[in-house]
C-alpha cells in the first residue's frame, strides 16, 4: 500500500485542498496521514477541524512515497521554514512525489527547487515563483518530473488525480 503525508497549517489551511485529495487518494487505496506543527485540532478556512496524525518534526520520509503541502493563507508558515524546507529537499532528492497546492508551491521556489521547471500557483504569488526560476505556466496543474504543483481549490481534484498517476509510476 502506498503511503502519503499531507502537511497542513495549524490554523488557516484551504478546506477543500485538503480534504478531495485526501478523499480520492483514500478510495484510489493510499494511506493519508495528515501533518502539521502541533497534534492539537487544526482549522481551515471553511470550518473544517482536523486533527493531525503526526507532526513535521515526526515525518520519517522512509515510510512514506509522496508528500504533499496543502495550501490557504496559513500555508505561508511553512515559506521560510527550514525543516519544511528540509522534507521538500530530501523527497525531491529521493525523486519521489513532491506535491503543492494554491500558494504552497512558494515553500518549493523558497526552498530552491522549481528553477528551470514547470510550475503553477495561486496567481497572486505567480511572481515568487518567477523569481525562483521557474516555468511560470498559470495552468491548474502542472507536472514537471516528481514535482507536481495546482493553483487552488478548483484544481484539487486534478491534482489529487496527477498524485496518484505520479505514485503508480
Amino acid at each position: 500500500m502506498k503511503k502519503a503525508v499531507m502537511i497542513i497549517a495549524q490554523d488557516d489551511f484551504r478546506d477543500e485542498e485538503l480534504l478531495v485529495p485526501k478523499k480520492i487518494l483514500e478510495e484510489a487505496g493510499v494511506s493519508v496521514s495528515v501533518a502539521s506543527r502541533k497534534l492539537s485540532e487544526a482549522r481551515g478556512v471553511r470550518g473544517a477541524r482536523v486533527m493531525p496524525d503526526i507532526t513535521l518534526g515526526d515525518i520519517d520520509l522512509r515510510e512514506f512515497d509522496a508528500v504533499i503541502f496543502v495550501g490557504g493563507g496559513g500555508s505561508s508558515t511553512y515559506w521560510d521554514d527550514p525543516l519544511a524546507h528540509k522534507i521538500a529537499q530530501d523527497t525531491n532528492s529521493a525523486n519521489k512525489p513532491l506535491a503543492a497546492i494554491c500558494i504552497a508551491p512558494v515553500i518549493f521556489a523558497r526552498a530552491g527547487l522549481l528553477n528551470a521547471r514547470k510550475a503553477t500557483v495561486w496567481p497572486s504569488e505567480a511572481q515568487e515563483l518567477k523569481l525562483a526560476g521557474a516555468d511560470y505556466t498559470a495552468e491548474p496543474v502542472e507536472r514537471h518530473a516528481n514535482i507536481i504543483t495546482a493553483a487552488g481549490p478548483d484544481a484539487a481534484s486534478n491534482f489529487a488525480n496527477e498524485i496518484l498517476k505520479a505514485l503508480g509510476e
